[in-house]
């Protein structure tokens, strides 16, 4: 979400307040294929990565109509073409099939804390030699 005209409390409040009740329902159920999410504040307002089994996943969890994205995204569109700056939002989607995050001195943080981690032994010690073995 970004805040472009932080004066126009109606249309960017409703906005903030439908994500958590999102990330609630998701949260509890634990086939809806999100694994985990991490919620950062910014200066022009709030961002989220989330972490999902599959692209499947999410495009039906934003298609279904009984789900609390549907009607907010609903609500979104109307408020945003009645003032079409005051406020935005967007995505970016990177299926991460071949991702690798390192940890060293601090506890696992985003990808590894929604998917958990491997050890590096003897014989994956480089990073280059564990990408040409997952590229097989």
């Amino acid at each position: 979400m970004r805040i472009r005209r932080w004066w126009r409390f109606d249309q960017w409040i409703p906005v903030f307040a439908a994500m958590p009740r999102m990330l609630a329902e998701l949260s509890a159920d634990p086939d809806s294929g999100m694994r985990g999410y991490r919620l950062v504040f910014d200066p022009r307002g709030p961002w989220l990565v989330q972490y999902w089994d599959s692209l499947e996943k999410i495009y039906s969890y934003a298609a279904a109509p009984e789900s609390e994205h549907r009607p907010a995204w609903t609500a979104f569109n109307t408020r945003a073409r009645s003032a079409p700056n005051a406020v935005g939002v967007w995505r970016e989607t990177f299926p991460v099939a071949g991702a690798e995050s390192m940890y060293v001195g601090t506890p696992p943080l985003g990808l590894a804390k929604a998917v958990g981690t491997r050890p590096v032994g003897p014989r994956s010690a480089r990073a280059r030699d564990r990408q040409a073995r997952r590229d097989r």
